[in-house]
C-alpha cells in the first residue's frame, strides 16, 4: 500500500523538501533503488514475507500517523451522534422501563439493565467516550469507556443487533489499542513526545483489513440464489432514487441488473478497487454512490458516514498533510499538521540504515531499534484478529441454535439485505397447567421489539419470561405455543416454528440444532416465478397470499368482514376445508377451489404427505368502497372549483369547497367519508410540497429534527444525572421538565408517508 515512499510510507516528506534534498544530493551521482513489481503494487517485498522477524519487521513498520488521526477524529464524531440517534439516548425512557413488566433479550440471560437513571449516565460516559476519541484527549481511557458501554449496551439487547453496530464495537476495540492519538489530538499537545510520531504499519493493516472483509463478505453472502435471481430486495427498484433508470429499463430490470446485480458487484470488487493505485478513483466513486443511496434507502444511522470515513483509510498515510497544505496560511493554526519532520515512536521498528544512498532517502532517520516483545504480540495478534475475522462468518457450523432461515447470530456474518421478510399471521396460544384453559395473547405483548418472531433464540427467552408473567393474571405453570407465519424473499407464507411444542419446556442449546424450528421449503422456490403471473393476471382490487403447509398440521384462520369474496386455491398437495360454524367439510385436490364466508373461522388441514400449497385470492371491498367514494368527490371536487357543478351541494358535502390545506374544513365535517377524505388530501398535499422542496430547505428541516432530538437525549440526561446526585425533586417540578424536555418542533407531525401508508390497510387474513 506505501508503495510510492523508499520505506512504504515510512517516511513522506513536503514537495519543498523533497526539492531541497535532491539539491543537496546533486554534486554526488546516487543511482536510486528499482523497485520490484511487487512491492509496487502491494508496498512490500517478497523478502518481507520470507520468515516470521521479516513479517514482525513489516508489521511494525514506521508509518505516518496522519491518515489514522483523522480516521480517529471523525468515528468518534459520528459515534457521538449515533449514541444519541440509534443507541437510543433520545428514546431512553421509552426503551428502559423501570417497574414494568417487560421481556428483554440480553445475549447472556443474567445480563438485566440498571435503574434508568444509572442508564442516563452510562449512555453519557458512552458519549464522553465518543467525544474523548474525536478529540485525541485521554485517548486510551476514552476508548476503554466507550467500547465497555458500548459492548455492554450492545449485549443487553440482541433485538437491535444488526452488522453496522457490530462493525462499531470492532472499531472502537481496534482504536483502543493503536496508536490513534499520534495526530492532531490534545494528547499531542499534552505530551510532545507522541505529537506527531511514527504509528506501526499494522495499525492500518487492521482497519484496511477490517474495512475489506465487509465489503468481499458481504459479495460473497449475496452469491447466494435468491440474491443472483432478484429476490431479496425487488420492492428497492421502486424508490426515487431509481428513477433515472427508469429513463431506459423497466422496473423488473432495475431490480435484477441495477439492484441485485449492481450490490453484488461493488461488494466484491469495492475492497480491490479501494486498495491498488490505479482503481482507487473509481472506487472512491463508486463507493461514495452507494453509501449516499443507501442512507436515504435504509435507516441505518451513521453507518453510510462510517463505512464513507474508512475510504481514505486506503489512501496513503500522508493524504492528510497534502490535503491540508492546500489551504491558507492563516488557517494552519487550527488545522493538523503538514510538517514532514515525523517524530520516532517506540512503538515501530526501524532498520538499520546500511548506506549513504538509504541515509539520504530518508528524512530524519531514526534510530536503528531491536525487535521486542510488544512489536511479536503487535504482529501475533494481527494475524490472529485476521483470522478470526475471516473465520467468524462461516462459523455457524459451531451456533447451530442460532440458524433460523439467516446465518449465525445474525450480527456478524455481513449478510447485509440478503434476507426479506413478511409476516402473515402471528398467533400465540397459552394453556392453563392446572386447569387446562386455553387461551391467547396478543402478539408482542410485554415486549417493545418484534424481532423475537424470526429468531428461536429469542423466541425462547420472550416464552420464558411470558410462562413467568403470566401467573400474576392466575394463568398457574402456563404452557406456551406459537404460530408465526413468514415468507422470505417471496417465497410461500410458512411456518417458522412448530406449533405443536411447548416453548417453555422446549430445549434449547445455542450450540445443537434447534430440533422445534421448521425447515425452509426451499423446494418450493421455483413457484416464485409463478406467482409473478398469477399477480399480474389480477386487477389492481384483488389480493392475493400465497400458503405452504406442512403434513399434518392446519392453519386455523378469521376472514375479517372487510374482505369479500375471499376463496382458496391448491396448487399442490391435499388439503381439508372446515368451516368452523358450519361444521362442513371440504377435501380439495390441485386446481380446486372453495369459497370462504367472512366474519367467520375456518381450518385448513394439510392431508397429503407432501407438504400441501395453496393462495386465498381475496377483495377488500371496505378498501375498494372506499377509494371508490374518493374518486367520486375528488371529481365533484374538481367541477366546484372549476365552477361546473350547478346543483347545490347538500350540508354534508359544503366543506369539499375550502381550501386543501383548510383544517377546520375538516374538522367540522359532519360526514366521516368526507372528512378522511379532506384529511387524506391535505396530507397528499404536505407529502408532495416536502419532496419537492429544495435542498435548503430539506437541510434546514433534517437540523431542525436533529436539534431536537439531540436536544431531548442531553436534558434528560442532565435530569438523571441531577436525580443521582441530589436525589429526586418533587413530581410536579419534574413532570415540567420532562414536558420541557418534549417540545417538538412547531411543525412536527407524523410521518405524512407514513400515515398515509398505513391509513387505508390491508387486513391480515
Amino acid at each position: 500500500m506505501e508503495a510510492r515512499q523508499a520505506t512504504a510510507g515510512a517516511f513522506v516528506g513536503t514537495d519543498r523538501e523533497k526539492k531541497s534534498a535532491k539539491k543537496d544530493s546533486a554534486p554526488k551521482a546516487v543511482t536510486p533503488q528499482t523497485k520490484s513489481r511487487m512491492e509496487k503494487i502491494f508496498g512490500f517485498k517478497k523478502e518481507d514475507l520470507c520468515c516470521w522477524e521479516s513479517l514482525v519487521a513489516l508489521l511494525n513498520r514506521p508509518t505516518d500517523p496522519a491518515s489514522l488521526g483523522i480516521f480517529r477524529c471523525l468515528f468518534g464524531l459520528l459515534m457521538a451522534i449515533d449514541v444519541t440517534q440509534e443507541r437510543g439516548l433520545s428514546h431512553l425512557d421509552y426503551k428502559y422501563l423501570d417497574g414494568a413488566p417487560v421481556c428483554r433479550f440480553p445475549l447472556f440471560n443474567f445480563l438485566e439493565p440498571l435503574p434508568l437513571d444509572w442508564m442516563y449516565l452510562v449512555y453519557l460516559v458512552m458519549f464522553l467516550g465518543a467525544l474523548g476519541i474525536m478529540l485525541g484527549c485521554f485517548y486510551r481511557l476514552s476508548c476503554l469507556m466507550f467500547i465497555s458501554t458500548y459492548w455492554y449496551i450492545f449485549f443487553l439487547d440482541k433485538t437491535a443487533w444488526n452488522n453496522h453496530s457490530y462493525l462499531y464495537g470492532l472499531i472502537g476495540f481496534q482504536l483502543a489499542i493503536m496508536d490513534g492519538n499520534r495526530y492532531w489530538s490534545v494528547d499531542g499537545l499534552r505530551k510532545p513526545s507522541i505529537r506527531n510520531a511514527h504509528v506501526p504499519l499494522w495499525n492500518y493493516t487492521l482497519l484496511r483489513t477490517q474495512i475489506f472483509i465487509v465489503y468481499f463478505i458481504a459479495g460473497v453472502k449475496k452469491l447466494d440464489a435468491d440474491w443472483v435471481e432478484g429476490y431479496s430486495m425487488s420492492y428497492l427498484a421502486h424508490h426515487w432514487l431509481f428513477d433515472p433508470f427508469k429513463v431506459i429499463l423497466p422496473v423488473e430490470l432495475i431490480s435484477l441488473l441495477v439492484v441485485h446485480g449492481g450490490g453484488l458487484a461493488l461488494d466484491l470488487t469495492a475492497g480491490y478497487l479501494l486498495f491498488f493505485d490505479a482503481t482507487r478513483p473509481f472506487g472512491f466513486f463508486f463507493v461514495s454512490y452507494f453509501h449516499c443511496m443507501n442512507s436515504q434507502l435504509f435507516s441505518i444511522g451513521m453507518f453510510s458516514y462510517t463505512m464513507l470515513a474508512t475510504s481514505p483509510l486506503f489512501c496513503y498515510a500522508d493524504w492528510p498533510r497534502r490535503f491540508f497544505a492546500r489551504f491558507p496560511s492563516f488557517l494552519r493554526g487550527v488545522l493538523p499538521l503538514t510538517s514532514a519532520e515525523i517524530q520516532p515512536s517506540t512503538s515501530c521498528l526501524y532498520p538499520e540504515i546500511r548506506s549513504s544512498s538509504e541515509r539520504r532517502e530518508t528524512q530524519n532517520p531514526a534510530k536503528p531499534s531491536k525487535l521486542r516483545f510488544k512489536h511479536k504480540l503487535g504482529a501475533v495478534f494481527t494475524i490472529l484478529y485476521i483470522a478470526e475475522q475471516f473465520f467468524m462468518p462461516y462459523s455457524h457450523f459451531i451456533t447451530k441454535g442460532y440458524n433460523n432461515w439467516t446465518n449465525g447470530l445474525y450480527g456478524y456474518s455481513w449478510d447485509m439485505m440478503v434476507h426479506s421478510r413478511s409476516h402473515q399471521h402471528v398467533k400465540i396460544t397459552y394453556k392453563d397447567g392446572k386447569t387446562g384453559e386455553i387461551g391467547y395473547l396478543n402478539p408482542g405483548v410485554f415486549t417493545q421489539s418484534r424481532r423475537w418472531k424470526d429468531h428461536g433464540d429469542m423466541l425462547k427467552q420472550y416464552a420464558t419470561c411470558l410462562s413467568g408473567l403470566l401467573p400474576r393474571y392466575n394463568i398457574s405453570d402456563p404452557e406456551i405455543y406459537f404460530d408465526i407465519w413468514v415468507s422470505i424473499n417471496e417465497r410461500f407464507q410458512q411456518r417458522i416454528f412448530d406449533p405443536r411444542v411447548d416453548i417453555v419446556k422446549a430445549e434449547w442449546s445455542p450450540f445443537k440444532t434447534n430440533p422445534w424450528l421448521m425447515p425452509l421449503l426451499v423446494d418450493l422456490s421455483p413457484w416464485r416465478t409463478k406467482f409473478q403471473e398469477i399477480e399480474g393476471s389480477l386487477d389492481n382490487q384483488t389480493e392475493i397470499v400465497f400458503i405452504a403447509d406442512f403434513p399434518g398440521l392446519q392453519l386455523e384462520n378469521f376472514v375479517s368482514e372487510d374482505l369479500g369474496n375471499t376463496s382458496i386455491h391448491v396448487l399442490q398437495g391435499r388439503v381439508n376445508v372446515e368451516i368452523v360454524d358450519e361444521k362442513k367439510n371440504t377435501t380439495l385436490q390441485p386446481g380446486d377451489q372453495i369459497q370462504v364466508p367472512a366474519g367467520a373461522y375456518h381450518k385448513v388441514y394439510t392431508v397429503s404427505e407432501s407438504p400441501s400449497c395453496y393462495m386465498y385470492v381475496y377483495v377488500n371491498t371496505t378498501e375498494t368502497a372506499l377509494l371508490q367514494n374518493f374518486t367520486k368527490l375528488q371529481e365533484l371536487q374538481e367541477r366546484i372549483r372549476n365552477g361546473t357543478e350547478t346543483e347545490p351541494l347538500p350540508p354534508e358535502l359544503q366543506p369539499l369547497m375550502a381550501a386543501d390545506d383548510d383544517k377546520e374544513a375538516e374538522v367540522n365535517a359532519t360526514d366521516p367519508v368526507v372528512q378522511l377524505f379532506l384529511k387524506r388530501q391535505r396530507r397528499m398535499k404536505e407529502v408532495k410540497k416536502r419532496r419537492e422542496a429544495g435542498v435548503l430547505e430539506r437541510l434546514g428541516r433534517f437540523a431542525v429534527k436533529k436539534y431536537y432530538t439531540i436536544r431531548r437525549g442531553f436534558l434528560m440526561t442532565a435530569i438523571a444525572v441531577r436525580n443521582l446526585v441530589l436525589g429526586l425533586p418533587p413530581v410536579e417540578q419534574l413532570r415540567r421538565e420532562v414536558a420541557f424536555a418534549n417540545m417538538k418542533e412547531p411543525e412536527a407531525e407524523a410521518n405524512p408517508d407514513e400515515t398515509l401508508r398505513n391509513e387505508v390497510g390491508h387486513a391480515e387474513l
